[in-house]
């Protein structure tokens, strides 16, 4: 069986800074706490969680005193303000990228700026993020969000428009959705963009469709609830018939997989090395059987 394996898969920058600290932390203290996932992968926090990593959803579960992590996804502002007034030390892995963000929207808000946040509406980034632009703001993740965003932009005469993405987000996605915008929103209006998917996500969703154009099967190794890896396996879905979604070792099926001569590999930004090295090593030593494979693309 021939494997092609994405160069960029697997912990982006921010991914591997947020574990490396905790791991860090973790050997200093017995049990520190964390608010959320650490990272969307459950393999990945099972291991953390043995070296004593508490996921807590509520500050309020933190025990006075002790240690709190804030996850690479960021935190909405007013949990900031809970924090200070709370006797618990922070440790903020927030990625510099996502707290970029934040600085820049309070910044277009203070100038009076319309702000367009285009992202998933539940992901902790999307929250977090949004939480610092105000009531004059609105959250795009879906086409039909379009027209309730430029409703709101000429109900309440604000000419003056910047667009933020989720650094996660698809490319084409927000392509797109800039191109509806800008055909919507009032002609006298100023708009900037600011394309803030980073460029991790980026040379990662580049890869995997070119690596899904090349193969037979494409295998897609991440957090089924990791934004980033689903995109991924969007992307390959789009360039390939046959593409599965590993989460466990227990998700490959080597007997359908086994079929396919020619497998491409990606993994998402929570994907662990040891996890894809296991995967691929696994793939280089079946032998692909003998089938009659038809590609309908």
């Amino acid at each position: 069986m021939e494997v092609i394996f994405g160069k960029k898969a697997g912990f982006c920058q921010g991914v591997r800074n947020t574990v490396i600290k905790t791991k860090n932390n973790l050997e200093k203290k017995k049990r520190i706490y964390c608010l959320g996932q650490l990272v969307h992968n459950p393999e990945v926090i099972k291991k953390l969680e043995k070296k004593g990593l508490t996921i807590v959803k509520d500050i309020q579960d933190v025990p006075d005193g002790k240690e709190l992590i804030i996850r690479a996804h960021g935190i909405p502002k007013k949990i900031y303000e809970e924090i200070e007034a709370k006797n618990i030390k922070l440790i903020d892995l927030t990625c510099p990228k996502v707290l970029d963000i934040h600085k820049r929207i309070e910044k277009y808000k203070a100038l009076g700026y319309y702000i367009i946040y285009i992202g998933e509406k539940a992901h902790p980034e999307t929250v977090g993020s949004v939480s610092f632009a105000g009531d004059n703001s609105s959250v795009i993740q879906d086409l039909e969000d379009i027209n309730d965003t430029v409703e709101d932009i000429i109900k309440k005469d604000i000419r003056n428009i910047t667009i933020f993405s989720q650094t996660t987000f698809s490319m084409e996605k927000f392509d797109n959705f800039v191109s509806i915008i800008k055909m919507k929103i009032p002609k006298n209006s100023n708009l900037e963009v600011n394309k803030t998917i980073c460029d991790a996500t980026k040379l990662r969703q580049i890869e995997t469709k070119e690596i899904a154009k090349q193969v037979e099967l494409m295998i897609i190794i991440g957090g089924k609830k990791s934004s980033n890896t689903n995109k991924l396996y969007e992307i390959a879905l789009k360039e390939c018939s046959n593409v599965v979604f590993v989460e466990t070792l227990e998700d490959l099926y080597i007997n359908y997989i086994k079929r396919f001569k020619k497998v491409g590999v990606m993994a998402g930004a929570s994907t662990p090395g040891e996890m894809i090295d296991k995967i691929v090593e696994i793939l280089k030593n079946t032998e692909t059987e003998d089938y009659i494979y038809e590609n309908s693309r």
